[in-house]
């Protein structure tokens, strides 16, 4: 049998053993803390550069099909061409087209894959699997940027590398939420939820600023570093992601208390009570194999209790930290985690989609995400269109639009928990969006100043509702009451509500790309703004829900 120590990760390991040393720093911190707020910026971090890896192609766009007449020739190249600085097979007619085709390449194949991964997530180990999915999401994106040095003009491998990029980027969110899941309950959930989420913006950022660094003087490694940062950012997580409470093996979880000749376990002083079933040391556990024959019932239904005997707090750690189930998730056990047993069983697609709200939220982010994905793949490109700004200028500017996501995500979540309403609060949001996005189409091109404020405006407004579903909506469905305080919903709801969402995000810059090449671009934001009121439609019923419910 594997080490009851090897639950935890390898860095955590090595960290505890330095505090032991130092019994002072114990006192002075408190580690259950330490362990909850590490996980909130370690998943922070993850998805940022999930997010990062995924930023690239939108400011790469610009310089793989531009006019060649206004860029500087040079010396060794001979200008005949009109189409010399552009790279084939991006260099046709129709470019928009094919760039959509690489968008929905990816966003199809992640939209797909979403509604199996969270269902994955729920049966295995979810760090392990965090850490495979951004090893794999590096290479993917690492692999589009040696095309640069391969030389390499196939549309295939371009499509091929999309596909491959799209499926493992779907490990990030079920493997992130559930995580902070775990460790975070309801009180001030929107608020944490809305900060947190604020990933998705930082990451956004990182990666057009990582991308715009390169892209005039060596576009492959506007790939290869946001590359090389998430794969970075994966091993961190394997040496020190702490997935749910009851995987750290510490006495500040389980204390010892003699009562009557027994041990009781305590948690936080209180004698752990379970009004279900009464959990003893099973036989089977090689560790109390010794005093098996010693194992009384509890005199008490309500009382969990041991015999004595020399049992070290870890060991009392392969006992039951809740009364739902038992986690022996090892590091030397399987990544199925379903191989140790688990009382609980996982709620299946169909049982998800019937908590109520999951379909109403999953098909207004639908629309949602497709406002914000045709946003982030196509904002620096339009405003290369409709502005003189060179491309890297171009990409910082578009960064603002994400600056307004940050602010627009933590004011929904503040709202939410004021008001009790996210369904309310999304409507809202939306609605606002719509004068947003036609102001910056009309006036985006008056100035700098009018440009960036419109930018941070319709980033708020487009990104809080999207903000909100993904993260405290679907925390809270995913322990819906009709769950019965089943809590293997949680990456099932995720990537149910995210799936959906992910197919109108690859729907987006797909019709922004026949839409802008086959009229112009007031007409993708006419497309924008009509999908916005599809969203908010679709949360009519929930709406009135929540009105009703006012006191």
């Amino acid at each position: 049998m594997s080490s009851p120590t090897n639950s935890i990760p390898y860095g955590v390991q090595i960290l505890q053993k330095i505090s032991n040393k130092y019994p002072r720093l114990t006192r002075i911190v408190d580690r259950e803390n330490l362990y909850k707020y590490s996980v909130l910026i370690l998943t922070f971090i993850t998805y940022a550069a999930y997010h990062a890896s995924r930023k690239p192609i939108s400011v790469v766009k610009i310089v793989l099909y531009q006019n060649c007449s206004d860029v500087t020739t040079p010396a060794p190249i001979n200008n005949t061409d009109p189409d010399w600085c552009n790279w084939e097979p991006f260099n046709a007619e129709h470019h928009n087209a094919l760039f959509g085709t690489l968008d929905s390449a990816f966003l199809f194949s992640y939209g797909i894959a979403m509604f199996f991964s969270g269902i994955i997530a729920e049966r295995v180990n979810i760090r392990i699997f965090l850490t495979i999915g951004m090893l794999l999401s590096g290479t993917a994106c690492s692999m589009f940027g040696l095309a640069h040095y391969y030389n390499i003009h196939s549309m295939w491998y371009f499509i091929g590398v999309q596909i491959f990029g799209g499926i493992c980027q779907t490990t990030g969110w079920p493997g992130v939420v559930t995580a902070m899941g775990n460790w975070f309950g309801k009180g001030n959930r929107g608020f944490i939820f809305g900060i947190w989420n604020s990933h998705t913006s930082i990451g956004n950022i990182i990666g057009t600023l990582l991308a715009s660094l390169y892209v005039e003087s060596n576009w492959g490694l506007s790939f290869i570093v946001p590359g090389i940062f998430i794969i970075t950012s994966g091993i961190i997580n394997y040496l020190f992601l702490v997935v749910h409470p009851s995987d750290i093996n510490s006495d500040s979880h389980l204390n010892e208390k003699v009562q009557n000749g027994h041990k009781a376990l305590e948690r936080n002083g209180i004698r752990r009570q379970s009004p279900h079933r009464d959990y003893n040391v099973p036989e089977e556990n090689e560790i109390l194999k010794g005093s098996s024959e010693e194992k009384k019932p509890s005199t008490s239904p309500q009382e969990v209790s041991i015999p004595l005997g020399d049992i070290s707090s870890k060991e009392l750690s392969l006992l039951p930290s809740n009364k739902d189930e038992v986690k022996e998730k090892t590091e030397g056990s399987p990544i199925l985690s379903h191989l140790n047993g688990s009382p609980k069983k996982a709620v299946g697609f169909i049982g998800a989609i019937k908590i109520p709200g999951v379909i109403e939220f999953s098909m207004c982010l639908f629309f949602a995400k497709l406002v914000s994905y045709t946003f982030l793949y196509w904002l620096p490109n339009y405003i290369k269109y409709s502005s003189t700004y060179s491309p890297s200028q171009s990409a910082d500017l578009s960064t603002l639009f994400d600056v307004g996501g940050i602010f627009g995500g933590i004011a929904a979540g503040i709202f939410s928990d004021m008001f009790g309403k996210s369904a309310c609060t999304c409507a809202v949001m939306l609605f606002l969006a719509i004068p947003s996005l036609y102001a910056y189409n009309l006036l985006s091109s008056v100035s700098l100043i009018v440009n960036i404020a419109l930018l941070v405006v319709a980033g708020g407004l487009v990104n809080g509702p999207y903000a909100l579903i993904t993260t405290a909506v679907s925390a809270e469905l995913g322990t819906h009451s009709s769950l019965k305080g089943n809590s293997k919903a949680l990456s099932t709801v995720t990537s149910i509500i995210d799936g959906t969402g992910s197919i109108g995000a690859a729907v987006g810059p797909l019709l922004a790309a026949y839409i802008s090449d086959l009229f112009d671009w007031t007409s993708v934001f006419y497309m924008l703004m009509g999908s916005n009121v599809l969203a908010i439609l679709l949360l009519t019923r929930l709406v009135k829900r929540e009105l009703q419910n006012v006191d």
